[in-house]
């Protein structure tokens, strides 16, 4: 597995390639969550497009992720999946507990949806 990230906007965007398993794989996408956390970066987006598999132990890591960002105010947002990882999210029933986009742009596009809703909804 290989792990690439970059910034966009003011969002945090993990690309991961390969396979995702048990192991070093897993333990790589988990230290560099928490560490995006830790730093106070709140808005990431995995892009999923050229991940081949999701060991159940990935899928943990994401979900558990998942949550410590939303207890912090963040979001943690899946994006560009492949066949085979919509597939995997399908019949596990995840995509409840993620939010999943068809492109990386629609993903880091709905912060800036989300940000300018609040801003327009705040009182004067």
């Amino acid at each position: 597995m290989k792990l690439n990230f970059y910034n966009k906007d003011d969002v945090v965007v993990l690309e991961l390639v390969g396979k995702i398993m048990a192991g070093k794989s897993v333990v790589l996408l988990d230290e560099k969550l928490y560490s995006l956390l830790g730093r106070g970066k709140k808005k990431v987006v995995i892009d999923l497009g050229k991940t081949i598999w999701l060991s159940s132990c990935a899928i943990s890591t994401l979900l558990n992720h998942n949550i410590r960002f939303k207890e912090a105010g963040g979001s943690l947002k899946l994006a560009n999946l492949t066949n085979k990882i919509e597939e995997i999210i399908a019949i596990t029933r995840l995509a409840s507990f993620f939010e999943v986009y068809d492109s990386l742009g629609s993903a880091i596009d709905s912060f800036k949806t989300k940000m300018e809703a609040s801003i327009i909804s705040k009182p004067a």
